[in-house]
C-alpha cells in the first residue's frame, strides 16, 4: 500500500466512524466536501513516512496523527477561503464550501473538523496513552498560538507582518507537526526531523507564492493573484520570480539533506523530490529561466538576515 493509499484509508475510515447519521445531514455533507476533494495529502504521507523512518510501531496510532494533522489542515482553508479572509470561489477545482453550503455552514465545518482531529487522536491513543499527551502537544503548536497556523492567519490582520514568521507559522507549522508527529507516534525522538518539516513548510509558501503569481486558476483549481489583492506578504513579490524559484530550489535541497540517516531515507527523499515537482513543475521553472531538477544552494543575499525588502525569509 503506498503512502498516499494508507493516508485516504485512513481519513476515510476516521469520517465513517466518527461522523455517524446523528450528524445534521447538510453539515456532515459539507465536513466530506472539504475533506474528500481530491487533496494531495502531503502531510499525512510524511507523518507516516516518518514513522515508517522511526519503526512504526504502532501504525494505528501514526495513521491517526496523519489524519488528524490533514484535518487541521482542511478546516484552515475552510476558513481561509471565507469572505472574511481570501472570499474564494474555488479550491481543488471545486466550490468552496461557503459557496456550496453557505458561509454558517462553512463556518461550522471549520469548527467541526477542528474537534475532529482531536477525536481521531484521542480515539487512536486510548491504545498508546504513554505517547498520546506528545502528540497532542505537537498538534496543538502546528494549529495554535503563538506559531501555528491561526498565528500565521492572523498575521495577515495585522499591519506589518515578518515575512519569515508569517510563512513559518501560516504553512510550516503543520509540516513540522507532520515530521514531529510521525517520529512521536513510532515512539522515537522528534528533534532530528524538525529540520526537514521546516525546510519543507518553507518551501510550500515559497511555491504557493510563485503559483500565484505564474499558475492558472484552472489548472491550480483556485483563485489565482490573491497575494497582490489582499496585499500579503509574498517572497516572489520581494524576491521577484528568478529569486523565488532559486530559493524554493534551494529549500527543497536543503530538506532532502536534513534527512537523518534510516532505512526509510531514499523513501522520503522520492516524496521530496516528487512534491518539488509537482509545486513547481520544470515548465514553470524554465519559464523564468531557472535550471530545474538540478537543486541549487541558497545565495548569500537570501539568508536570514539579509533579503531585498529588509525581512528575514529563512
Amino acid at each position: 500500500m503506498s503512502l498516499l493509499e494508507r493516508a485516504e484509508r485512513s481519513l476515510a475510515d476516521y469520517f465513517e466512524q466518527l461522523v455517524g447519521p446523528q450528524t445534521p445531514p447538510r453539515l456532515a455533507a459539507a465536513m466530506r466536501h472539504a475533506v474528500f476533494s481530491s487533496g494531495a495529502r502531503i502531510r499525512p504521507q510524511l507523518c507516516t513516512a516518518v514513522a515508517l523512518a522511526c519503526g512504526d510501531d504502532a501504525p494505528a496510532l501514526s495513521d491517526a496523527m496523519g489524519s488528524a494533522i490533514e484535518l487541521m489542515h482542511c478546516a484552515s482553508l475552510v476558513h481561509d477561503d471565507m469572505p472574511a479572509f481570501d472570499n474564494a470561489d474555488t479550491r481543488r477545482g471545486q466550490p468552496t464550501v461557503h459557496k456550496a453550503f453557505g458561509e454558517p455552514l462553512a463556518l461550522l465545518t471549520g469548527d467541526a473538523l477542528i474537534v475532529l482531529a482531536y477525536q481521531v487522536l484521542a480515539h487512536a491513543g486510548a491504545t498508546q496513552p504513554h505517547r498520546l499527551a506528545a502528540l497532542m502537544r505537537s498538534l496543538s503548536a502546528g494549529v495554535g498560538v503563538p506559531s501555528g497556523i491561526v498565528a500565521g492567519q492572523a498575521w495577515e490582520c495585522e499591519v506589518r507582518a515578518d515575512l519569515s514568521e508569517y510563512q513559518r507559522a501560516k504553512t510550516g507549522a503543520l509540516f513540522i507537526a507532520a515530521t514531529r508527529g510521525g517520529a512521536l507516534a513510532a515512539g522515537a525522538d522528534p528533534q532530528p526531523w524538525m529540520a526537514l518539516g521546516n525546510y519543507l513548510g518553507e518551501a510550500y509558501q515559497v511555491a504557493d507564492d510563485i503559483r500565484d503569481v505564474m499558475g492558472h486558476a484552472q489548472a491550480l483549481g483556485k483563485p489565482v493573484g490573491q497575494d497582490v489583492l489582499h496585499g500579503r506578504p509574498s517572497v516572489a513579490q520581494s524576491l521577484g520570480l528568478a529569486g523565488a524559484v532559486l530559493y524554493f530550489q534551494g529549500l527543497m535541497d536543503q530538506a532532502v539533506e536534513s534527512i537523518p540517516a534510516c532505512g526509510a531515507r531514499e523513501l522520503l527523499s522520492q516524496v521530496v523530490r516528487r512534491e518539488s515537482e509537482r509545486l513547481v513543475p520544470t515548465s514553470m521553472c524554465e519559464a523564468v529561466g531557472q535550471p530545474y531538477p538540478h537543486l541549487q544552494a541558497v545565495p548569500a543575499g537570501l539568508s536570514r538576515t539579509a533579503h531585498p525588502s529588509g525581512n528575514a525569509v529563512a
